[in-house]
């Protein structure tokens, strides 16, 4: 009987085959990767990286070629997500990423305030008596 219960406990607590015990483990660990590649440090290394080749470019001291490719490179690394969405839209009947849906519509603005009542104290109460 002790042995029904064990085996019964172990069978609810390792999952399908489609996801082993160890898997979110390693999801996590990509999303890390993703998020550092992707992140701020990466994104301030990127923007240091265009400046120091543009710099270098006007002075002369790096090719022309070869300061368009870093150029280039940066915009495929941090634009490759919309890239992939617009390249699966454009084969047709693939699905949209989740992230290129349009935004909902903006809410209804409220009515503007009512005009001031015409006996108003306060108007006129800067300016000289007559």
């Amino acid at each position: 009987m002790l042995h029904t219960i064990l085996v019964a406990g172990s069978a609810s607590t390792a999952g399908s085959l489609a996801d082993p015990a160890g898997s979110s483990v390693i999801a996590a660990a990509l999303w890390w990767l993703q998020a550092t590649l992707l992140g701020t440090v990466a994104t301030t290394l990127a923007v240091i990286a265009v400046a120091s080749v543009g710099l270098m470019m006007l002075g002369g001291r790096i090719d022309l070629r070869y300061g368009l490719t870093v150029i280039a490179g940066s915009f495929i690394l941090f634009g490759a997500s919309s890239i992939v969405a617009g390249l699966q839209a454009s084969l047709g009947g693939a699905e949209i990423a989740a992230d290129s849906h349009p935004p909902p519509p903006a809410p209804a603005l409220p009515p503007p305030p009512p005009p001031p009542a015409a006996g108003d104290p306060y108007a006129g109460a800067s300016l000289p008596a007559r």
